[in-house]
């Protein structure tokens, strides 16, 4: 697992939203970006994340953030998910693994004394250059706002 670090350029990635929307790293151009991966929809813990950051939303947005939801999910789940919780963000279908390459938050992970390879549920907050300006992998799902507000 190759995962970026603070200050690494973030490469060009372009992937399909919840709704079938093309969605590219250039469209953030000039903002202040926020990729939170998580590794499944419709999850306790990732549920608890999304929900956080969704109430929190005005407070990220009036800071200059933008946010960007991503795992391997199907549009069809993604879909189900901002529906269900009424998100206020996109979030990424990333299927083919484009964006979770691009970012390298794949890898070996343990579960109950398992091994297995999955996505790790990692946060991103990149400039408008485009280039990582802080990384949260230890996510406190239920108060994740705090973590990228302090």
């Amino acid at each position: 697992m190759n995962m970026l670090k603070v200050g690494d350029k973030v490469p060009e990635f372009s992937s399909k939203d919840q709704d079938g929307n093309q969605i590219n790293l250039s469209d953030y151009k000039g903002k202040k970006l926020v990729v939170f991966f998580y590794p499944r929809a419709n999850t306790p813990g990732c549920t608890a994340e999304a929900c956080n950051l969704r109430d929190n939303y005005g407070d990220l947005k009036a800071q200059g953030y933008q946010l960007l939801g991503v795992s391997d999910d199907s549009q069809k789940k993604q879909a189900n998910f901002k529906n269900k919780y009424d998100f206020p963000f996109p979030l990424l279908a990333d299927e083919d693994h484009t964006v979770i390459n691009a970012f390298g938050v794949w890898g070996p992970k343990k579960f109950m004394g398992r091994e297995y390879d999955g996505l790790h549920r990692t946060t991103f907050v990149v400039n408008g250059d485009g280039k990582v300006e802080k990384v949260i992998d230890k996510v406190n799902t239920k108060d994740h706002a705090v973590q990228l507000l302090a």
